[in-house]
């Protein structure tokens, strides 16, 4: 049974929306000026937003920041800490170089945080400290918080019962137990159509591997693209994160339930991994290795979806981060679909957002429910 909750309609949050939630104050020179359309009203409006992000925050640094985050959080402290806080002070402090987040300093501001001093006196006179922390919320913003999910209890009906925790809640893009190589690749060259720079993630695996949603969010594109093949695309909730899977397989590249506009829970199957794209006659196979592609784009105001200012980020040190939480799945012998086996829930949307109602149900049970980057 598939575990997608099939919302319609819902498709892109309004930029007024969007606008208003993302407004910064810090690096005036790393934002434009840009007309956005009001929902409401359909007049223009004018609103500063974020234009670029370079996310070069290392695999250790995310690691280490996660770690505290989370065991200040199950520990019951009084002060929990905010593992974007401390990676965006870091940042800001030390010039925004890769080489500056080491674990040194990251617990050096966490044991300050938890002594009581805030992060507004911490970052007073740091102009880039709103920037950073803006940019790396719309990162990382979805992937730790309250969740629920399925746990096996054979002393309960179903030998399964729902667990309730606060931690890593993304998920890699490759289900468990399905194994892929991979490299940072980001901003290699690619020549398909034209000379551009590769904006994307590649994983190298099997053909049919079952590929997983990264983060809940809303189907937004399903279907083929010349430079990406078979793709799916999904926007987070909060709408700042668009989720890019490509190269699909031939025949059957998406779970059989899967429609534009669907919502999918983090960890639910929704295709299968491939080699299709490079060609503008659908269901073909032009790419040699199979692989997936998988990137992640950030939107600050929707003037910058499908456009020629677009904020792809390299996604390597998150990709490592997220092998630690991969879905279990298991086919279907009648459909040879695949559907993930624990459950899962979003447990910190009230029951009028689009997670509040989803209720991702395992194998045993639940409810079922575009750009060249390739």
């Amino acid at each position: 049974m598939y575990c997608v909750i099939a919302r319609k309609g819902l498709r892109r949050i309004g930029a007024a929306v969007l606008a208003a939630a993302v407004l910064c104050t810090g690096c005036g020179m790393l934002f434009s000026r840009a007309a956005s359309r009001t929902a409401e009203s359909g007049e223009s409006s004018t609103q500063d937003f974020i234009k670029w992000v370079d996310f070069n925050v290392p695999y250790e640094a995310l690691e280490h920041a996660m770690k505290l985050d989370i065991q200040s959080h199950s520990s019951g402290d009084s002060l929990p800490l905010d593992w974007v806080e401390l990676l965006a002070y870091v940042a800001a402090k030390f010039g925004g170089d890769s080489s500056c987040f080491t674990i040194a300093r990251l617990d050096d501001i966490a044991a300050r945080l938890q002594e009581g001093v805030p992060m507004e006196e911490l970052a007073a006179g740091i102009k880039t400290y709103d920037y950073y922390y803006e940019a790396y919320s719309a990162v990382l913003g979805g992937f730790l918080g309250t969740y629920e999910v399925e746990v096996d209890d054979p002393g309960v009906e179903g030998g399964k019962r729902w667990e309730r925790t606060y931690g890593l809640k993304a998920f890699s893009p490759i289900a468990k137990n399905y194994p892929y190589n991979d490299y940072d690749d980001f901003g290699s060259s690619r020549s398909y159509g034209y000379k551009r720079k590769h904006l994307g993630h590649d994983m190298m695996g099997a053909t049919g591997t079952p590929i997983i949603a990264v983060e809940s969010g809303t189907v937004e594109a399903l279907g083929w693209n010349q430079y990406g093949g078979w793709r799916i695309g999904i926007r987070s909730f909060d709408g700042k994160r668009y989720y890019y899977y490509a190269h699909l397989r031939q025949n059957f590249p998406y779970h059989l339930d899967l429609e534009e506009g669907d919502v999918v829970m983090a960890g639910d199957v929704i295709g299968y991994l491939g080699h299709t794209g490079y060609s503008t006659t659908e269901n073909t196979n032009n790419i040699n290795q199979p692989h997936l592609h998988f990137g992640m784009e950030l939107v600050f105001d929707e003037s910058q979806k499908e456009s020629d200012n677009e904020i792809w980020i390299d996604v390597y040190a998150i990709v490592r981060l997220l092998y630690r939480n991969r879905s279990e799945v298991v086919k279907n012998p009648e459909t040879k679909d695949y559907n993930r086996v624990y459950g899962y829930r979003e447990a910190d949307m009230d029951s009028e957002s689009p997670g509040g109602i989803s209720d991702s149900g395992g194998a045993d049970g639940g409810e079922a429910g575009t750009s060249p980057t390739g």
